[in-house]
């Protein structure tokens, strides 16, 4: 089949659409072999005859599983539903989407206005029944082959993690060293700040009265400015959350400990939205070793810190919600948490 017959005249008047996106920031920067393919389909597009062609690549870094925002991917379904759009390049299917929802919208959208969809394998029309099962067979191997990945990349961390080998990201005043494996940071000031907020909770028994006292002696904490990355920082006052974060980490005391986060689903306009980092409840960790490191703290005051942690909190839904004080009997004490427990929830 000749190219006239692939691709009509009254497509070719259209502009072609050159879709470039790789999945995280790290292959952007390494894997640039997969970037230079990918612009490559400028060249092929002119093959094939088409005058007008535009690079979408603003979705570089970002994932196509279906849960983060691709401007890139809308911006093209906006240009298809106008119907400026003659064909669609891409290095493969993943590039695209690796979930069948965006995939099957964007080959209904392709077909409606009559759009070819073109990788290295050739030239597909959405409107003839062959290609359309083609090009979803290949999407959904696209969406299988990302659950593959996931599976075996998850199970290998679980693994690594039973042995406390896996190199999870840690808590200021830690460093996992090249070789020697995971140590204190050998920065003495962020140590001693660390000591500091256990020695005066230890003392005080109230993390509210560990920040006055702290703030009172204008003692600072550090703060990441390397976008997250914990290799550079800055210091400035403490605050409230820095001192509950040190005082509730298990890491503290020795703990290893893996899966103590999770990660939550929601829906918001007609797309899955992912929220990480929700603590979950102590005994719930898939992985807890136990002394796998130097603690700045025992375990056994860490457990008593919890304890004093989860006193507080009952008093003070005391206080705002004017409960009474705990009944000796055990049917008061029962009314008593239901009530807590009522208020918590709202």
């Amino acid at each position: 089949m000749t190219s006239a017959e692939l691709i009509p005249a009254q497509v070719l008047k259209r502009k072609a659409v050159v879709y470039v996106r790789q999945s995280t920031q790290s292959q952007v920067m390494t894997h640039l072999e997969s970037q230079r393919q990918q612009y490559d389909l400028v060249d092929i597009a002119r093959q094939h005859g088409f005058a007008d062609v535009e690079v979408i690549d603003e979705d570089l870094g970002r994932s196509a599983s279906g849960t983060v925002a691709r401007p890139g991917f809308d911006r093209l379904v906006a240009w298809l539903c106008a119907g400026k759009v003659g064909a669609v390049l891409c290095l493969d299917a993943s590039r695209l989407a690796r979930n069948g929802r965006d995939w099957h919208h964007l080959l209904e959208l392709c077909g409606l206005v009559e759009a070819r969809v073109i990788d290295h394998d050739g030239v597909y029309n959405p409107c003839q029944p062959n290609d359309r099962l083609l090009l979803g067979m290949k999407g959904s191997i696209s969406e299988f082959e990302l659950g593959v990945l996931r599976t075996r990349m998850f199970d290998a961390a679980r693994s690594k993690a039973r042995r406390g080998e896996l190199r999870l990201s840690v808590p200021f005043g830690y460093l996992w060293h090249r070789e020697a494996g995971l140590g204190l940071d050998p920065d003495l000031r962020l140590q001693e700040v660390i000591r500091l907020i256990f020695r005066r909770f230890r003392e005080l028994g109230s993390v509210r009265q560990v920040l006055l006292s702290m703030t009172a002696d204008r003692v600072h904490f550090p703060r990441p400015s390397d976008e997250g990355r914990m290799t550079s920082f800055t210091w400035l006052p403490i605050r409230y959350r820095n001192v509950i974060a040190v005082l509730k980490n298990p890491f503290y005391a020795g703990g290893y400990v893996y899966d103590k986060s999770e990660k939550r689903t929601s829906i918001a306009e007609g797309r899955a939205r992912r929220s990480y980092g929700h603590s979950k409840p102590v005994g719930t960790w898939e992985v807890f070793i136990k002394d796998h490191h130097e603690g700045y703290v025992s375990w056994d005051e860490y457990a008593r810190n919890q304890q004093q942690l989860a006193l507080n909190s009952l008093s003070r839904l005391r206080l705002v919600y004017k409960l009474p004080a705990f009944n000796p009997s055990r049917r008061a004490y029962a009314r008593t948490d239901n009530t807590l427990a009522s208020h918590a929830c709202k």
